[in-house]
């Protein structure tokens, strides 16, 4: 705090103008007086000093005293004046009121000079309102501000102008402010713009006719005005995007410079061109792309390229990569800016960060009405967003879960949300959820008795924060039944039944409005619950009434309903209680229940006749004009009594006789005013309590007609369909039944069934649970309702269909022909290209020395296709023992193909080149790469070759002489590297090498950080006739330091659960990959995991980062699919092989 302090306090002396810090305040100075700065210094450690908030109050009220007789004295000067009103800035924004000073802050704003101005316009922006009366005064300067010569003076203007101005006054600046549009300097005419963008937020109306101004805005040469200009487009295409669409094309070149790196570099952000203006701008596009196949098309270019420039990971990059995938889900589709999008989410939703699982859950949330699909392939991820620890992510998941809720997920999904609503304390979320779960359960309800239920766990956990709505349309519901009335008394006594046993639980608190609901169904319809005696439900009611936690309000629906029963009932004991009780009640509206219902129990043809049993719904005649009482209303309007007010005309008066004097003069005798008086026609409290049986409420004086239950034209939400009557059920009993949960995991996905209860053991219970409930949460998205959606076999968007087989092996035959085609068109960079088994070996170094850079990834993709097929013909793989990696291992960095030629191969070809590096002996035998260049000049030439022995990744380094002299002293230096540990001595020294030799060193590297890539740069040194360097940098990946753990299944499981950092993800198998079998082969040699065991469609792997990080892997196809569930004790260590394993799967 303190360090905020001091820092506030040496920026003082330049928003004061006190150049010099001892200058005194006034015009006069003088040693006697004290600077503003250090005044408002002393204040400010004075209240950081204070240790309670009383001590602060009375040390601000003695500031504003003594400011107050300061600004108000006759000889205050402007300076003084001016460290006032910072002053009074500074106890304002603590939350005091310093009213006095307002009119001295216009003053300042007015008649002083620059520095003094700009203090008075800062103040006037944080004191006063748009609506304040003050502001009146400060027109006149603004006008005259902004028609003066001196820029700041004209900035000043427009930055008050654009935060607060009287809308009515608009029209006395809005000239001037129009030409400041054509002024010379960018900050004018940015300011100018900003201005008018306020007024059109306030009066839209009044800046109609400068349209083509914003135009020529947009156009503007200053990247800042245009940028200002994009605010007014937005709002004005949210209103109205079909006048804007010949503007696509300009947003769409702006897009395109911004993305580019076009604007100056003032407007990038952490590398980031523009950030902001990109979002505006993506904004704008999805709105004018939206259900427009011919715009859109101009824009799905710049949408890819800002796809792909976005890779920087930071947030900013996240906000835009946001932006994309909003934009791209709004306009007309694109499949393949579909496809790159759902990766974007995927990405955010997978994130261990918290911040961007938001993100993808909330662009998951956007597009999943569009694309139900993309929900499957993260369903599991789903699934656990629903127990993490973060209440955001919780709601935002239920969130999601609430947009595909459909009639055969509805009872899971209403079940999460109601566990999630009896953990909130928070109102709004309450409030919220709430809402949701009652629109789900009317609409989705499976039956009577969930519906009840649901609706019972919605006013008990919902509490009284519920909106009034939701009872009030459950009992609309309940009154006004459906077709059949078999289901409305089925319903109706289902509900009785709920709430008599719900009354019968001794000690149970419920809130009051779901007390006023039972109440309101017991005493309409208690009586379909024959087998109970009214008596009961009486003294129940009774019970209640003497509650001290039941409120007066909800005491009123209480007697109400015993109103109502009791006109059912010849003769009660407890309505005599109840009658004798709250005869002599304090509460008026209690007492005034008391002698309605004793005076219509003496009378009970007459109760029955005002209390009809189920009349809730039926239509009452009332007489809203009281005309019975028109002859009363004209003696009194005669004798002279004042005609009726309605309420809204005596606030007016009320109101205007406040303002000002009425001058109005009195109006002639009421005698004559009788007829205009409006007697028909009026609207009055109807007399009687009982008028409207939905309102047990007799504290209102009465209810009007439209409080009646009938709602004409609205929707029946309820009806036949959503109960699945009997009709229909019997109708579905010749149809295919749907799979329930636990079949939905293996009977219709094209798996093989369970071959016997080992399969079903390798599964723990949760994820037995996680499985069940991803099948019940997502049951009847995708195209085929009935399929599970653990078993989803198809992973593209629901907007196109699936292509057939026909298409697939056509696709199928494309790949491969362009697959040989890509290698012929590189025939004349890589000279002879490797067409036959024989020459593949002998050609596979010379066609990577001969690749030039800007061609290497398309010459490495070619050879990756080539090299398993050559590999395999040739018996590499017969030669490596299983424990180690066939030639096509991802050990490498992706630059280095690993190659472990026989010793008579290595002797030949030391025969033919001397100067060929050969690796020791003792290295033959362990799994290597193939020896590649470093770097060279003329004397030397430095080589590489990785050895993966099973503690340690080996890195041989070769200096080679070509001269025909001996090189003395020749050093080899490693600089110390981001994620790797050398654990030797970062340098090696040759005190010899001969001339036409190779020598060599190896150094001991692990991985000290995880990461996919890292490079370890050095350099040789070495002295000929001058001193010379030589600089090189290797390349290593993750998968250079990992190892196979070799383990039983019993000690996979105990390291399983002692594991706590986990990442899940789905991975599509390629049609070369059919078997779980085939997958985890692949994995095992690409990615060195030693298999544990399989059990049917499931796997166990285990492997290692050295030295001993171990990680475990959990493998299960499902439809093509390959679920992958790693655990590690380090947390990135799962998020990087889970890159390389999809990585491999894609490639292979």
């Amino acid at each position: 705090m303190s360090d905020v302090v001091e820092r506030t306090l040496s920026v003082l002396p330049g928003l004061l103008g006190q150049h010099k810090p001892g200058a005194g305040p006034g015009d006069t100075g003088g040693p006697g007086r004290v600077s503003a700065s250090s005044r408002l210094g002393s204040l400010i450690r004075s209240i950081t000093a204070l240790t309670s908030k009383h001590e602060e109050e009375k040390l601000i009220q003695q500031e504003l005293s003594s400011l107050k007789a300061t600004v108000s004295a006759p000889t205050t000067t402007l300076r003084l004046m001016k460290e006032c009103m910072v002053r009074l800035i500074y106890c304002e924004m603590l939350g005091y009121e310093s009213s006095f000073g307002y009119i001295h802050a216009i003053k300042l704003a007015q008649q002083g000079n620059l520095l003094e101005k700009r203090v008075g316009y800062l103040a006037v922006s944080l004191f006063l309102h748009e609506n304040h009366e003050l502001l009146l005064l400060l027109v006149n300067t603004v006008v005259k501000d902004l028609q003066s010569t001196n820029l700041v003076e004209v900035c000043m203007a427009l930055t008050i102008v654009s935060q607060i101005f009287p809308r009515e006054m608009i029209p006395a600046v809005l000239p001037l402010i129009e030409d400041k549009l054509q002024h010379s300097k960018e900050i004018i005419r940015r300011k100018a713009v900003q201005a008018l963008y306020k007024f059109y937020l306030i009066a839209p109306n009044q800046v109609q006719h400068i349209h083509d101004k914003f135009r020529k805005a947009l156009c503007d040469r200053d990247a800042g005005v245009m940028a200002a200009s994009l605010h007014i487009y937005l709002q004005m295409i949210k209103e109205n995007s079909s006048g804007y669409k010949d503007l696509t094309g300009s947003f769409v070149t702006i897009l395109k410079q911004v993305v580019g790196g076009k604007l100056p570099v003032d407007f990038n952000y952490h590398s980031v061109p523009a950030p902001w203006l990109q979002i505006q701008l993506l904004r704008i596009l999805g709105l004018l792309g939206k259900d427009d196949p011919r715009t859109s098309e101009l824009m799905y270019d710049v949408l890819d390229e800002s796809l792909r420039r976005a890779e920087i990971n930071h947030n900013i990059t996240y906000a835009i990569l946001f932006e994309c995938v909003h934009t791209i889900y709004t306009i007309h589709p694109k499949t393949e800016l579909l496809e790159k999008a759902a990766k974007c989410i995927g990405k955010f939703v997978l994130s261990p960060k918290i911040n961007l699982k938001y993100l993808g859950l909330k662009a998951l949330t956007y597009v999943i009405q569009q694309d139900p699909n993309l929900a499957l392939q993260h369903q599991m991820t789903i699934i656990e967003c629903l127990d993490h620890q973060d209440p955001i992510i919780k709601r935002e998941t239920l969130e999601l879960l609430y947009r595909i809720t459909n009639g055969q997920n509805v009872v899971v999904i209403v079940q999460k949300m109601l566990d999630y609503l009896k953990e909130s304390k928070e109102e709004y979320a309450i409030i919220n959820l709430v809402g949701k779960i009652a629109e789900l359960a009317e609409k989705y309800a499976p039956d009577n008795e969930w519906f009840i239920q649901t609706m019972n766990a919605v006013f008990s956990a919902g509490g009284d924060v519920v909106h009034p709505d939701i009872p009030n349309n459950f009992l609309r519901l309940l009154a006004e039944g459906f077709d059949d009335g078999n289901e409305d008394d089925q319903l109706r006594m289902y509900a009785v039944q709920s709430y008599l046993a719900l009354l019968e639980e001794e000690g149970a608190l419920y809130p009051q409005k779901f007390l006023q609901v039972m109440s309101w169904v017991l005493g309409q319809y208690s009586s379909l619950a024959t087998d109970v005696d009214p008596e009961v439900i009486l003294t129940k009611l009774h019970s209640l009434l003497k509650k001290a936690f039941v409120t007066s309000e909800t005491k009123v629906w209480i007697m109400a309903a015993v109103t109502k029963i009791a006109s059912r009932t010849s003769c009660s004991k407890t309505v005599d209680k109840v009658i004798q009780e709250f005869s002599n009640s304090l509460d008026t509206s209690m007492r005034q229940f008391a002698f309605e219902l004793k005076h219509l129990s003496e009378d009970k043809a007459l109760m029955k006749n005002l209390l009809p049993y189920d009349a809730s719904c039926s239509d009452i005649v009332v007489d809203a004009s009281l005309s019975f009482l028109d002859g009363f209303v004209a003696e009194g309007l005669g004798r002279g009594a004042a005609p009726y007010k309605p309420h809204h005309q005596r606030q007016e008066e009320k109101l205007s006789q406040e303002k000002a004097l009425n001058f109005e003069p009195y109006g002639l005798s009421f005698a004559s005013s009788v007829s205009s008086s409006g007697i028909t026609g009026r609207q009055s409290p109807t007399g009687l309590s009982f008028a409207s049986d939905m309102s047990g409420n007799s504290a209102e004086t009465g209810h009007k007609e439209t409080n009646a239950l009938k709602l004409e034209g609205v929707r029946k939400l309820w009806g036949k369909e959503g109960y699945l009557p009997k009709k229909e059920k019997t109708g579905k009993e010749n149809e295919p039944q749907t799979v329930p949960c636990g079949g939905l995991l293996a009977g219709e996905v094209g798996d093989p069934p369970p071959s016997g209860p080992d399969q079903a053991a390798i599964l723990s219970e949760g994820d037995k649970e996680k499985q069940q409930l991803a099948s019940s949460l997502f049951i009847g998205l995708g195209s085929s309702a009935g399929v599970s959606l653990m078993g989803k076999s198809d992973t593209a968007t629901q907007k196109f269909k699936r292509k057939s087989k026909i298409n697939e092996t056509q696709n199928s035959e494309e790949i491969s022909d362009f697959q040989s085609s890509a290698a012929l068109d590189f025939d004349p960079l890589l000279g002879t290209a490797p067409l036959n088994v024989e020459d593949c070996e002998e050609n596979l170094h010379t066609m990577l020395r001969k690749a030039s850079l800007s061609s290497s990834d398309l010459v490495e993709d070619t050879l990756a296709f080539e090299t398993p097929q050559s590999e395999k013909k040739c018996g590499l793989d017969d030669r490596l023992p299983d424990s180690r990696l066939s030639q096509s291992s991802l050990f490498t960095d992706g630059n280095i193909e690993i190659l472990q030629p026989s010793p008579s191969a290595q002797c030949e070809g030391a025969s033919k080149t001397p100067l060929v590096p050969a690796l020791p002996e003792e290295l033959e035998l362990h799994t290597h790469s193939e020896v590649m260049e470093l770097c060279q000049n003329d004397a030397l030439v430095l080589h590489l070759c990785k050895v993966w022995t099973n503690d340690s990744l080996l890195l041989i380094v070769f200096v080679s002489n070509k001269t025909t002299s001996a090189l003395n002293a020749v050093n080899l230096v490693f600089e110390e590297a981001e994620h790797f540990q050398i654990l030797e001595s970062l340098t090696y020294q040759f005190p010899l090498i001969e001339a036409q030799s190779v020598e060599h060193c190896q150094k001991c590297v692990w991985m000290e950080k995880i990461s996919a890539h890292g490079i370890i740069s050095g350099s040789v040194n070495y002295q000929s006739e001058m001193e010379t360097c030589l600089e090189f940098s290797i390349t290593l990946s993750l998968l250079d330091f990992i190892r196979p753990m070799e383990m039983t299944t019993e000690d996979f499981g105990k390291l399983w659960l002692s594991l706590s950092n986990d990442v899940k993800q789905n991975i599509k198998m390629s049609s070369s990959q059919g078997s779980l079998s085939e997958a985890l082969n692949t994995l095992q040699q690409k990615l060195k995991l030693h298999i544990v065991d399989i059990i049917g469609n499931e796997g166990i792997l285990a492997c290692q980062l050295l030295p001993s990080v171990p990680c475990l892997l959990h493998c299960r196809t499902h439809s093509g699919m390959l679920a992958l569930w790693f655990r590690s004790p380090c947390s990135a260590l799962p998020d990087g092989l889970l890159y390389q394993c999809q990585k491999v799967m894609e490639e292979s």
